[in-house]
């Protein structure tokens, strides 16, 4: 029988976001398989907390960043897990810190979700300009797309040897329930997006793009919240949209969205992944994205969905139409979408928890830390 682990996984919190979503359903399925999960957050958050199953062990740390860095380190020591693992850059910086105090840093396994540009905050941005020494440090960095995994190692010096990718497990409600050709080209034309409305996720391109449609009939339906929220609403006064687009805000469960829209659109200038992307194909849906890394794996190329370039609202409105127009069929669709279904995903970091278990180095901590800083000169 095999062993089950004991298994910290932390993040700032568990709110409105796809990382937290992620984390969220991560725990929850490796929980499912029989190991013992302790969720680690900084404060308290409603949002993502649903998909959080009972048997994970939910624990709040609170105080500033020095003090959660102190208690997830006597977490960390009082509790010795097999694998500690921690989400977004900020979150990455605070872990390797407290495994640094807690004597586990070879038990340690670092997350990226994303691009400097989409994570500004300055601890944040502290993750990625560390990132040659985190990634040293610790036992395995893992990256959520294979575009993300270039630009860590590429622009962020990332270690090679102990960096790799591994694709975020998608839960898509509803989706048992997959919808055929017939019923999807019947539905009203409506137009779903979702995500955090901040600038490089461009909903703005989005909206000009809509106001282009030759479609008087076509509404949008908006998911979500962020700063841009006021600017996004001044944008649909000034192109005319009032009562064709609908912001109903940040959604918990937003798969009743999903079984009403005709197509789905993710409009962002830059995406390590695109959660909704699959969430919107496991449910059959027809699907159009602006050309950038995540996007481009998930499609594969184009395969199972349209790729416009960045800002060109002709394009995308064009592709819009053509996606309302004529769905095609859904079947290759949810097809690929299982490529990223949560089991899949659970698998493969379970086999790399076992991996990181088999070859935790017996050496302390300084001793790691020094390897880090001073690697051995090249014969």
């Amino acid at each position: 029988m095999t062993k089950s682990l004991r298994l910290v996984l932390y993040i700032h919190a568990l709110a409105g976001g796809g990382a937290e979503r992620v984390w969220s359903v991560l725990a929850s399925s490796l929980a499912k398989r029989g190991h013992e999960v302790i969720l680690a957050v900084d404060y308290e958050a409603e949002e993502n907390r649903t998909y959080l199953q009972p048997n994970v062990r939910l624990v709040v740390l609170g105080g500033s960043h020095a003090q959660t860095i102190g208690r997830l380190a006597r977490l960390l020591a009082t509790e010795k897990p097999d694998v500690a693992l921690s989400a977004l850059s900020a979150s990455n910086v605070k872990l390797t810190l407290a495994a640094l105090l807690a004597g586990c840093l070879g038990r340690t396994v670092l997350t990226y979700h994303g691009y400097a540009g989409s994570e500004p905050q300055r601890l944040s941005q502290l993750g990625f300009g560390l990132a040659a020494l985190l990634t040293r440090l610790t036992a395995r960095t893992i990256c959520v797309s294979d575009g993300l995994l270039r630009y860590l190692r590429d622009s962020c010096w990332a270690s090679p040897s102990r960096s790799l990718r591994i694709y975020n497990p998608v839960l898509a409600e509803g989706a048992e329930r997959p919808v055929d050709h017939t019923a999807l080209r019947s539905r009203a034309p409506v137009v779903l997006a979702a995500g955090r409305f901040a600038d490089y996720k461009n909903f703005a391109g989005l909206l000009r793009a809509f106001a282009a449609m030759n479609d008087a009939e076509a509404r949008l339906v908006l998911i979500g919240d962020g700063p841009e929220r006021r600017n996004l609403l001044v944008e649909v006064d000034r192109l005319g949209l009032r009562g064709r687009v609908e912001m109903p805000g940040y959604v918990t469960q937003p798969w009743r969205y999903f079984e009403q829209a005709k197509c789905f659109v993710l409009p962002s200038r830059s995406e390590s992944f695109g959660l909704v992307l699959v969430e919107a194909m496991a449910h059959g849906l027809p699907v159009v994205a602006t050309d950038c890394d995540g996007p481009r794996e998930i499609l594969s190329h184009g395969t199972y969905g349209t790729l416009v370039p960045h800002d060109d609202p002709a394009a995308l409105a064009a592709a819009i139409s053509r996606a309302l127009e004529e769905p095609g069929d859904p079947a290759s669709r949810i097809a690929r979408a299982r490529h990223f279904d949560v089991d899949v995903a659970a698998s493969q970091y379970e086999a790399l928890f076992r991996s990181v278990v088999a070859g935790a180095s017996k050496s302390p901590s300084l001793a790691r830390l020094t390897a880090a800083l001073f690697p051995p000169t090249p014969r």
